[in-house]
């Protein structure tokens, strides 16, 4: 027992002692900690890669909608410098167009990232071309029609002014029945992206239809006052 006594103290000043101060188990202990730091960083990226690929089919499906929807809209905005559109109207159109391409790659980009097959954009003219996905399996309301979007390209100057409100504001109302219908749905909506590019949609169309409802009236004003 006195052994036992004189050694105790011995033994609890090497182990204060050496731990910090010893270069040996000090590098044993770096090391450890290295490893055991590479080891969570390994699982924080496996279980990352995971949830990429456990994506709602809703999700997806608003993501390769919305990236159509946003290319028509683009088409539209853009008819706006050639065919006479008041300068506040052109305004508008710059905005749309800078919004929504920066949209239209950042879906793509979530898609890609999730190993889904990704709407590439081709546009000619009035035509919209969708490569890469089944364009009849995308649900995209408020989408002008052909004969729409024919009449909206052959208007010109106070005539494209109205016309392209009645258009945009169709068009921006079916963004946001999307935007519903994602919430609507058990599961949707649930990644951090999808939720944000959502719902950044759903109040940026919402804002502009508000102001294109404003503008509209103010043109049909001024033509009952001529």
């Amino acid at each position: 027992m006195n052994a036992f006594r004189e050694c105790w103290p011995v033994a609890t000043l090497v182990v204060v002692l050496v731990a910090p101060g010893c270069s040996a188990t000090s590098g044993t202990l770096t090391d450890t900690a290295a490893s055991s730091t590479s080891e969570l960083e390994a699982l924080y990226w496996a279980r990352k890669d995971s949830a990429l690929t456990r994506v709602s089919q809703a999700d997806v499906d608003f993501m390769t909608g919305m990236i159509g929807h946003h290319a028509q809209a683009l088409i539209m905005a853009g008819f706006a410098p050639s065919h006479g559109a008041n300068p506040e109207v052109q305004r508008l159109c710059a905005r749309i167009i800078n919004a929504q391409k920066d949209e239209i790659v950042t879906m793509q980009t979530w898609l890609r990232d999730r190993e889904q097959a990704v709407p590439e954009i081709q546009i000619e003219g009035r035509m919209l071309m969708l490569l890469g996905v089944d364009e009849h399996n995308v649900h995209m309301p408020g989408m002008l029609s052909s004969e729409q979007l024919q009449q909206l390209d052959e208007a010109r100057d106070s005539d494209f002014d109205k016309l392209f409100l009645v258009y945009m504001i169709q068009h921006h109302n079916g963004a946001v029945a999307m935007v519903e219908e994602l919430f609507g749905k058990d599961g949707a909506a649930q990644d951090e992206i999808a939720f944000k590019v959502a719902n950044d949609i759903n109040v940026d169309q919402i804002t502009e239809i508000a102001r294109m409802e404003r503008m509209l009236d103010i043109l049909n004003d001024s033509d009952k006052s001529q």
